[in-house]
């Protein structure tokens, strides 16, 4: 299974917002959106704060892909979706970790929070 560079993975961990770009799932336009993105060295994660509401999370399942611009480079990669609730949480604590108290983690046995629900872990596509 192929993995990130390392510099990829060091631009994830060091920049504040990356791009992210999907195809509407109806248009089949590209669609661009500034995302947060945690990494804990080896995985790529992004999440929604509003929840699956949001076009972007939709897009990005029903197309199965994307191209996410970072550390200068443009990356195609393909989501997982976190449905697992340990999983997301964890996810919930890097970004925490990396963004502050605005990012929320949800408790057990709390339903997972809007952010935790819209929750991937980024592949490399090629």
């Amino acid at each position: 299974m192929a993995a990130f560079s390392r510099v990829v993975l060091e631009a994830a961990g060091k920049e504040r917002e990356v791009t992210l770009t999907t195809r509407g799932r109806n248009s089949g336009s590209p669609r661009r959106v500034t995302v947060w993105i945690s990494t804990d060295g080896k995985h790529l994660y992004i999440r929604s704060g509003s929840g699956m509401k949001r076009d972007w999370p939709q897009n990005l399942l029903a197309a199965g892909e994307g191209e996410l611009q970072v550390g200068g480079r443009k990356v195609k990669v393909r989501p997982r979706h976190i449905t697992e609730p340990s999983e997301a949480r964890s996810v919930s604590e890097l970004h925490r970790a990396k963004y502050g108290s605005n990012v929320k983690p949800s408790k057990p046995p709390e339903p997972l929070t809007s952010g935790e629900q819209a929750t991937f872990e980024l592949l490399p596509a090629d």
